[in-house]
C-alpha cells in the first residue's frame, strides 16, 4: 500500500511534494533525526528545543550579521523546520493508522461477541433469562446497599 505524503515548507515560497511508498515512508522517519534513532515524540521533543535553540542564537547574532549571511542562516532554518514539520505529520499520520487498525480490532471483538451471546440466547433460551434474573438480583442487591 503507497502512502502519498505532502510536505510544504512553510515561509520560503516554495511547495515541494514528496511522494513514498510505505517503505521508504518508513525508513524516512526512522531516519529523519540524522542519527538513525527512531522519530519518537522525544525525538520531535529534542529537535524542536534544537530548533528553538538555533532560533535563539540567531536573534542573538543578528545584528552584527549582513544580507546574506542572515539570508544563509534563514535557509537553514526553514531546513530544518521542513524536516521537522514533515517528521510531525509522519508521526501523526502513523498514530491515525494505529487508532483506525485499533478501533477496527474492537469493533470486530465486539461484534463477535454479540454474535456469540445471541447464537447462545438462541440455543438455551431458558438458561439466558435464568442468568439475565440472577445478574440483575445481584446487582439490585449491590447498589441497595449504598
Amino acid at each position: 500500500m503507497d502512502t502519498n505524503t505532502s510536505a510544504t515548507p512553510g515561509g520560503n515560497g516554495s511547495d515541494t511534494t514528496m511522494k513514498t511508498g510505505s517503505s521508504n515512508y518508513d525508513r524516512t522517519l526512522s531516519t529523519m533525526s540524522g542519527t538513525g534513532s527512531p522519530a519518537g515524540s522525544a525525538g520531535m521533543r529534542s529537535r524542536l528545543t534544537g530548533l528553538k535553540a538555533d532560533l535563539d542564537a540567531l536573534v542573538n547574532r543578528a545584528p552584527g550579521m549582513s544580507d546574506d549571511e542572515l539570508a544563509a542562516e534563514h535557509a537553514k532554518l526553514m531546513a530544518k523546520y521542513s524536516s521537522l514539520r514533515f517528521a510531525a505529520k509522519g508521526l501523526a499520520t502513523q498514530a491515525t493508522q494505529q487508532l483506525s487498525v485499533g478501533y477496527e480490532n474492537a469493533s470486530r471483538q465486539f461484534n463477535r461477541g454479540v454474535e456469540t451471546t445471541t447464537g447462545y440466547v438462541k440455543e438455551k433460551p431458558m438458561q439466558s433469562v435464568a442468568v439475565a434474573a440472577g445478574a440483575g438480583l445481584l446487582l439490585a442487591m449491590l447498589f441497595k446497599r449504598r
